[in-house]
């Protein structure tokens, strides 16, 4: 069993099973390629059914060496696992030398958070007299309104707005698809781009459908909405670094702190593990001294509250 087959083999399940994007594929690949890296530094000439626990030990203290920090590290390993588990499920191997790795401890990065008066100094900063300042505006209330990813927004299209029930309908990781409330201040923006805007852009074959475009008639990448935003917090003076996912972080923030079910979060969020959604639980001290003082038995408040 060859390296290269193997990877080939890989790369096919992730796609075809899995159905991974492209970024995700090579990232998986990459992985494994360090594997393969590390065995030919070390020359160990062993085919990936030959490798064994002590060979995965060496390579992270490889990676290690490397000054690979422990979030890179944990990524490796996660694909090296997937790659082995991929191997075992296809009956290509017997045995699975990743199961006894442990994955490097790895503190959870709380995301950059703006708070909504920093969201209403971006947005009203834009200029509505202007073509574009109206897409960009329009861009950035429907990211705010429904925690959407840069890639989501960027592929969003016409036929994706079922505006009479309030939703729109977003393809996420894994071409899976869910649907999302969307505010009226957000449906108001959109309205206005589509049919005032948007109307006047002479649009390019195969793109009729998408919503956002630039000004040759051509879909939005996600590297010019980062540019757009990077743009916009430096022309107000925001020191907060903000990125299109700084929009998605806020939504789900502002949600659970306004009490919103964790549950639904996640599913708005398009998120698989309710694990990922718990990072938005980290609330301001003034929220959860309201909200001890408002419902534990015990407090003053919520005591009187009972007898009233």
């Amino acid at each position: 069993m060859q390296w290269q087959i193997s990877i080939k083999g890989f790369q096919s399940f992730l796609k075809l099973e899995k159905s991974l994007s492209r970024n995700s594929i090579v990232a998986y690949t990459e992985d494994v390629e360090r594997l393969v890296q590390f065995l030919a530094e070390k020359k160990y000439d062993l085919n990936p059914d030959k490798i064994e626990h002590k060979h995965l030990i060496g390579f992270i203290g490889w990676l290690n060496e490397k000054e690979r920090s422990a979030t890179t590290q944990s990524r490796v390993i996660s694909g090296i696992r997937a790659f082995y588990k991929y191997l075992l499920l296809e009956n290509l191997i017997t045995k699975n030398p990743t199961e006894l790795i442990e994955t490097p401890k790895i503190g959870r990065k709380l995301p950059d958070v703006l708070d909504v008066n920093d969201i209403d100094k971006l947005l009203s900063s834009l200029d509505m007299s202007t073509p574009k300042g109206n897409r960009d505006r329009t861009m950035l209330e429907t990211m705010y309104s429904c925690g959407l990813r840069v890639s989501e927004l960027v592929n969003l299209k016409i036929s994706d707005l079922f505006f009479d029930t309030g939703f729109i309908r977003v393809i996420g990781k894994g071409n899976k698809q869910r649907l999302i409330p969307i505010g009226s201040e957000a449906v108001k923006f959109i309205d206005i781009y589509k049919n005032q805007i948007r109307v006047h852009l002479s649009v390019q074959k195969g793109f009729e459908d998408y919503l956002f475009l630039n000004n040759r008639g051509k879909k939005l990448t996600t590297t010019m909405v980062f540019l757009i935003i990077q743009k916009l917090a430096t022309k107000i003076g925001m020191k907060k670094h903000v990125s299109p996912h700084t929009f998605r972080h806020s939504f789900a923030t502002h949600l659970v702190e306004n009490g919103a079910d964790l549950r639904a979060v996640q599913e708005m969020l398009g998120h698989e593990s309710i694990t990922t959604t718990e990072i938005y639980t980290h609330l301001d001290r003034r929220y959860l001294k309201d909200t001890i003082e408002q419902f534990h038995p015990r407090s003053a408040k919520a005591k009187k509250n009972k007898k009233s």
